[in-house]
C-alpha cells in the first residue's frame, strides 16, 4: 500500500501536512460517522507509519516500517 497516496500527500509533506490529511479523512471515513471501515484502517495505518520519522524513514528506503 502506498501511505502517501492513502492520506492524498507527497514525499515532501511536512509533519503538520500529514496530521491535518489525516485528520480531514478519519473524519469523513470513521465507521462510527458512516464511512467505510477498511479506507479508515488504511488510513489509520499510513498515519501510524508516517507520523513516526524512524517508521517514515525505513518506509522511504523500501523497508518494512513495522520491522
Amino acid at each position: 500500500m502506498d501511505y502517501y497516496a492513502a492520506l492524498g500527500i507527497t514525499k515532501s509533506s511536512s509533519p503538520e501536512e500529514i496530521k491535518q490529511a489525516y485528520r480531514k479523512l478519519a473524519m469523513k471515513h470513521h465507521p462510527d460517522k458512516g464511512g467505510d471501515e477498511a479506507e479508515f484502517k488504511k488510513i489509520n495505518e499510513a498515519h501510524a507509519v508516517l507520523s513516526d520519522p524512524e517508521k517514515r524513514q525505513r518506509y522511504d528506503t523500501g523497508g518494512d516500517p513495522f520491522s
